[in-house]
């Protein structure tokens, strides 16, 4: 088990350092969703933030870093004159959290949950400023001008404090990390799979027709609740796929460079994240964090062969 322990760690420490190695490129470009609601990002790194114009004044979903942030107050000051008033942290991870001054210098409020915040104080960064507004509990509202939008945090999942966006009127929302269409999933780190599922289902339940995703690599601006029904399918293909090559004699370590899954093969990443996503799978089924699915034939017992 320290084996197999060891060799995730370093997996992990390697995945995030291609992570958070990415550079903001001059490729940004804004699309409209609704009526006042934008998606402002690159698409070639696939980072995306979302700002909403109301008559009162503007507000901002995920700073990332300041270049980033520099591009996007440039291209909100563009569309609208109106001055900046919240900037909202999806979780705490510092390729999301990142660059938040550029809009404290335009008076805007920096609002994150309780979790998130508490993790940015004790793990601070240049580039890194705390929030004015801390709140906690599972949801927030904030109503700017003529717009509201719901502030939903839903537990475990990926990251802390991590919070999803719905703006009810219009019908969109704002989700961060925990769906990408079109990208392997990035499940490594702290991205438990259990809870992750769970949280599907709950937003699932919100009632939106558009989505706006942290991270895209589909060629459409905006998705919706069939990109989160596509990534729970694909954890539930991988876990199945799992067990058939335990049925024919794949061993653990075996596993991760012998598992395919063609379906997904279009997919970004597929051919670099496949392997990490299998091995999260089979540790957190094999340590109990997320239940094994198709039967009860426990992964220790095939872990050995």
């Amino acid at each position: 088990m320290a084996n197999k322990t060891s060799l995730f760690l370093v997996l992990t420490a390697m995945m995030l350092q291609f992570t958070f190695s990415y550079q903001v490129t001059a490729q940004e470009q804004v699309s409209k969703v609704v009526d006042d609601v934008y998606r402002y990002g690159d698409p070639n790194l696939g980072y995306f933030s979302m700002f909403i114009i109301t008559n009162d004044g503007v507000i901002v979903i995920d700073p990332m870093n300041t270049t980033h942030s520099q591009g996007l107050l440039k291209a909100i000051q563009k569309i609208t004159k109106q001055p900046i008033r919240y900037l909202l942290h999806s979780h705490n991870h510092w390729d999301h959290a990142k660059g938040g001054q550029i809009f404290r210098e335009q008076g805007a409020k920096i609002a994150a949950h309780k979790e998130a915040a508490q993790w940015m104080q004790k793990n601070p960064h240049g580039d890194l400023v705390m929030p004015d507004e801390i709140w906690s509990g599972k949801r927030k509202e904030i109503e700017l001008g003529d717009k509201k939008i719901e502030l939903h945090y839903l537990g475990i999942n990926h990251g802390l404090g991590m919070t999803a966006f719905l703006l009810p009127k219009e019908k969109v929302a704002y989700i961060a990390d925990i769906v990408t269409p079109k990208r392997m999933p990035f499940s490594i780190a702290d991205f438990n799979i259990k809870e992750l599922m769970r949280t599907l289902d709950e937003l699932e339940q919100l009632d939106f027709t558009k989505a706006v995703f942290s991270h895209s690599y589909a060629k459409e601006a905006v998705g919706g609740k069939s990109d989160l029904a596509d990534t729970k399918t694909f954890f539930i293909d991988l876990q199945q796929a799992i067990f058939a090559e335990f049925k024919k004699g794949t061993t653990f370590y075996q596993m991760p460079n012998t598992l395919k899954l063609p379906q997904y093969q279009q997919w970004a990443f597929y051919n670099e994240w496949l392997p990490i996503n299998t091995w999260n799978m089979m540790f957190q089924v094999e340590m109990g964090s997320f239940p094994w699915r198709v039967e009860s034939n426990s992964i220790e017992e095939k872990s050995k062969q």
